[in-house]
């Protein structure tokens, strides 16, 4: 395995962890929101049992919400095939610029992979699309700034 794809698999784990970590979160908040419901008493005051019942039913919507976004999230991550590169950026490519490097994947931030900085980004952010389907040499421009397309790997 060479070294490009070795970052690509850390990258591509991270993303996957990042996942996982959403959908725990997600469902220990729907959790805590049925929970919140079932201990609702009822008082003698009839209407403020079922505006509390109503506001835990809607943080659990909420969070039942975020548990689908972060299952889709994760579907996402794992259909991303770290093969060979096309020449072209696409999902799963490793850019390197003059400027800073980014993985097109999901928008995770800055991630941090053998004392390298790499920005993974989803192919559907504003600097996804504006690398989808560059190649190497190509400019771009992000922050007002052009920066070139050293490699694709």
């Amino acid at each position: 395995m060479s070294a490009a794809e070795i970052i690509k698999q850390e990258l591509l784990n991270r993303c996957l962890a990042l996942g996982e970590q959403r959908i725990e979160n997600a469902r220990q908040a729907m959790s805590a929101a049925q929970e919140a419901a079932n201990n609702e008493s009822k008082s003698s005051a009839g209407d403020k049992y079922e505006t509390g019942r109503a506001m835990a039913q809607i943080e659990r919507d909420k969070a039942a919400q975020q548990l689908s976004e972060a299952l889709a999230l994760k579907n996402s991550v794992e259909i991303i095939a770290l093969n060979p590169p096309s020449g072209n950026v696409l999902l799963g490519s490793l850019v390197k610029t003059d400027g800073p490097h980014f993985f097109i994947a999901i928008s995770a931030g800055k991630v941090r992979v053998d004392d390298t900085d790499f920005f993974v980004v989803a192919p559907a952010s504003p600097i996804g699309r504006a690398l989808i389907g560059l190649q190497r040499g190509d400019p771009f421009t992000f922050n007002n700034k052009v920066i070139n397309i050293i490699e694709i790997l």
